[in-house]
C-alpha cells in the first residue's frame, strides 16, 4: 500500500483531485448564471432536433432519479421542454427552449474559455502525450470492467 506521501503519484488520486477542482471552478461559473454544472452540461447535449431523455443519463453518468430531478428543474426554469415523439409516442424528446440555447451558449464559452486557458499554458507535445495517455487509460479501463 502506498504511503500518504506518495498518494500524489497515484493516476487515480490526480485524477480524482483535479476533476474536483474543475468541478468546483465550473460550478462557481455556473452559480453566476443561475446553473449548476449538471444543467450546463445537459444543455450541451441537447441535439437541435430534440434528445430523448433516456439517452442522456448514459451520456453523462448520470443516475436516472438524479436525471429526472435535473429535467424536472430545467422545465420548471424554462429552459427545456418535452415532447412526445412523432414516430414514437413512447418516448419523450428534450428540446432547449430560446432561454435554453441562450444558456448553452454561455456553458459552451465557458468550457471554451477555460480549454483556451489550459491550452496556452501546456506545450503541444505534452497535450499530445496527455491525450495519448488518456486514451491508454481509457482502453485500460474498459479492460479491467470488461474483467467483472
Amino acid at each position: 500500500m502506498a504511503e500518504e506521501k506518495d498518494k500524489g503519484y497515484l493516476v487515480d488520486f490526480v485524477i480524482r483531485h483535479l476533476w474536483h477542482k474543475i468541478s468546483r471552478m465550473y460550478n462557481q461559473k455556473a452559480n453566476e448564471y443561475g446553473l449548476t454544472v449538471s444543467i450546463g452540461f445537459i444543455l450541451l447535449n441537447v441535439d437541435k432536433e430534440g434528445t430523448p431523455s433516456t439517452q442522456l443519463g448514459p451520456k453523462m453518468g448520470m443516475e436516472p432519479t438524479s436525471l429526472s430531478r435535473t429535467l424536472k428543474t430545467m422545465e420548471d426554469n424554462g429552459l427545456i421542454r418535452r415532447e412526445p415523439d412523432a414516430k414514437d409516442k413512447r418516448k419523450v424528446l428534450i428540446f432547449l427552449t430560446q432561454e435554453g440555447i441562450d444558456k448553452r451558449r454561455i456553458a459552451k464559452h465557458v468550457i471554451l474559455d477555460f480549454n483556451e486557458r489550459l491550452m496556452a499554458n501546456i506545450p503541444k507535445g505534452k497535450l499530445k502525450t496527455f491525450f495519448e495517455v488518456a486514451e491508454r487509460m481509457d482502453t485500460t479501463l474498459d479492460i479491467e470492467l470488461n474483467n467483472f
